[in-house]
């Protein structure tokens, strides 16, 4: 991998990860893809069938399988709360980025999208709940942090560009 994105859900991570993948003529890789394709049913189907243990199984199985992958990794918005992920990431020498979002944008961004029924369960006071459960797990584990919410996804694009991805002899891929 060449970086890997870490986040809450809505903070632009496949959107990004995506772009990103594109400027740099690599695959984009989606950690939640690689899994619904593994299990051959949706994360919520996981869920239900096997319970929330069986996914982050699978959750961490893909992702050590995915660490040796050339391109660029986007991971679920819960992948670094568990430890064994936790570790992986914080000890990785692949940069890894955190995509940071407001509560407010993130409802903003997923008010249509039926794909994120937690979204709107939650609700925004639910939302701001669950970031702060996981904000400093997401800050332990990334070596910057680019604040998404009044940036277009190219933008952060190159603010990743700039931070993680230039000339060797430009800079360091670890800052």
């Amino acid at each position: 991998m060449k970086a890997i994105l870490v986040g809450f859900m809505g903070s632009g991570k496949t959107t990004v990860g995506n772009l990103l993948a594109q400027r740099l003529g690599m695959p984009y890789h989606d950690l939640d893809d690689i899994i619904i394709q593994r299990a051959g049913k949706s994360i919520q189907q996981i869920f239900d069938d096997n319970g929330e243990a069986a996914f982050r199984q699978l959750e961490h199985e893909a992702l050590v399988d995915s660490m040796a992958d050339n391109g660029i990794l986007g991971t679920g918005g819960g992948t670094p709360i568990q430890l064994t992920n936790f570790e992986i990431l914080r000890q990785s020498q692949i940069p890894v980025v955190l995509l940071d979002v407001l509560p407010q944008t993130i409802m903003d961004r997923l008010k249509d999208d039926t794909q994120r029924p937690l979204a709107r369960e939650l609700g925004l006071t639910g939302l701001v709940d669950l970031k702060g459960q996981r904000d400093d797990k997401y800050e332990a584990v990334s070596d910057f942090r680019i604040a998404t919410d009044r940036l277009t996804p190219l933008e952060v694009v190159d603010e990743i560009t700039k931070k993680t991805i230039c000339e060797p002899a430009e800079c360091d891929l670890r800052r």
